[in-house]
């Protein structure tokens, strides 16, 4: 055997935090193969590349591409052994039950005479975080509390269309300062299985609590959203503008939608989602002359459901009906989306937002990060991406989200230090008083269905 070493550095950190994989001392030119082992929730992941040794011998994956990878690894990534590895057997669960088990990698490098093994974890919990789960109010939810006694600035975490927690968010944000709950509205224990008829007056419930409860720092409470709850969260800003400091959409819809695949089945797909003062939100589908679901139903699996939300974005009245009236909120907006986003059009609707709080002259920052090639999937860094096929949680059908493997973990690995720095920079506005004074009046809270729908009105014949 030679005198190869191996070192993985940090070994030991938080999930976010890249690592530097070296190996030293080989034969210059020698070509040796590098494999990750994880087990993560009992299924087991593996990735493998090929490397090979520069003039000194040496192997370092911050520096250098493979000569052959797995699953498009097949350029300079830190973290490509990680983000590219895919499943023995059928999962998309890439953490731990619970979630802040760390996960432990195996590395393994073999070669000509080189035979080296070391391990790396990734903990999605700094220590001291702690966990309870919230069943008060009426609200379904799972807190996560960084160390210290704080006060601490908060952001109320909303899923998808998948329903249920989005705990490694949560926790991830309690390791990063935030207190940070994530609140189940459908598909939860005592909640119901589907999205279809959900009362906003509950996330606002949710916000009152957040601040009675925790008492936030400088009263900064963010909402932080993904797909249907990026949706959620532009919708919700425009809502009750006064209780939201910041607002965070992942993959964001501009427009209210129906209830698609997460529906109940009793009232359909074309059913509403939301409801504001016991009545329907307005949202795109309905009356809409131009919306099929046929590009989505028609042909073989997997489906793209981009497809049937771009034939109703074809009637501009059913669209300015259903837009959400982002110029009402009252504090900084982040967008992240992706140009190969299969479930619906983030890039499109990122901009559609970007260009109303444009032309309204929204008094406060708004950010958007678009990544090319990416999907709908945009979690954090670093965790497989691997698996872009997947059967939708509610109503079964198989789908992608699009995008892949190398894009999106480009766009996980470069959104997450972007949001960090977006709150950051909202914390440390409303701390000084910049965010209150940089609007004259904030819009007061909207009551019902109805006057979302004469928002959208007033906002249109301001247009005119």
């Amino acid at each position: 055997m030679s005198r190869a070493t191996l070192s993985i550095s940090p070994v030991d950190d938080l999930i976010d935090v890249p690592r530097q994989i070296r190996v030293e001392h080989l034969t210059p030119g020698q070509v040796i193969e590098i494999s990750t082992r994880t087990v993560r929730d009992a299924v087991v992941w593996t990735s493998q590349a090929q490397f090979r040794a520069d003039e000194s011998g040496i192997v370092d994956l911050t520096r250098d591409a493979p000569v052959a990878g797995s699953a498009g690894y097949d350029e300079v990534s830190p973290m490509g052994l990680i983000w590219s590895q895919v499943p023995e057997s059928a999962s998309r669960n890439v953490f731990n039950t619970p979630v802040i088990e760390p996960l432990v990698t195996r590395v393994s490098v073999r070669g000509t005479d080189v035979s080296l093994d070391g391990e790396l974890e990734q903990r999605p919990a700094a220590d001291g975080v702690t966990r309870r789960e919230v069943r008060e109010d009426g609200l379904v939810g799972v807190l996560y509390l960084p160390p210290g006694p704080g006060p601490h600035p908060a952001v109320m975490i909303l899923n998808g269309s998948g329903g249920g927690f989005n705990e490694p968010r949560a926790a991830l944000y309690a390791s990063r300062g935030y207190a940070a709950l994530s609140l189940a509205y459908f598909k939860a224990p005592g909640l119901s299985d589907y999205i279809s008829n959900t009362p906003l007056e509950y996330f606002q419930a949710g916000l009152d609590w957040i601040r009675r409860e925790l008492k936030p720092a400088h009263d900064f409470v963010a909402i932080s959203g993904q797909s249907r709850g990026g949706e959620l969260v532009l919708l919700l800003g425009a809502a009750f503008p006064e209780a939201v400091s910041a607002v965070v959409a992942y993959v964001p819809g501009a427009v209210v939608h129906s209830g698609q695949n997460a529906c109940d089945p009793k009232i359909g797909r074309e059913g509403p989602t939301w409801l504001l003062g016991g009545k329907p939100v307005p949202h795109v589908w309905e009356g809409n002359r131009t919306a099929t679901w046929a590009p989505f139903d028609e042909g073989p699996a997997p489906h793209r459901h981009e497809k049937a939300i771009l034939t109703a974005l074809q009637d501009p009245e059913a669209v300015a009906r259903a837009r959400i009236p982002v110029e009402r909120i009252q504090g900084p907006v982040m967008l992240l989306s992706g140009t190969e986003d299969g479930s619906w059009p983030s890039t499109l609707y990122s901009r559609m937002v970007r260009d109303s709080l444009r032309e309204a002259n929204h008094p406060y920052p708004v950010q958007w990060l678009d990544y090319e090639g990416g999907g709908h999937t945009i979690l954090f860094p670093y965790v497989p991406t691997t698996q872009l096929i997947y059967a939708h949680p509610v109503s079964g059908r198989i789908s992608t989200s699009g995008g892949s493997p190398g894009p999106n973990a480009r766009a996980d690995a470069e959104s997450w230090p972007g949001v960090l720095a977006f709150l950051r920079d909202a914390v440390a506005a409303r701390a000084s008083g910049n965010a209150s004074k940089t609007s004259a009046k904030a819009a007061p809270a909207i009551k019902d269905a109805g006057a979302v729908a004469a928002a959208i009105d007033a906002a249109l014949a301001a247009k005119k």
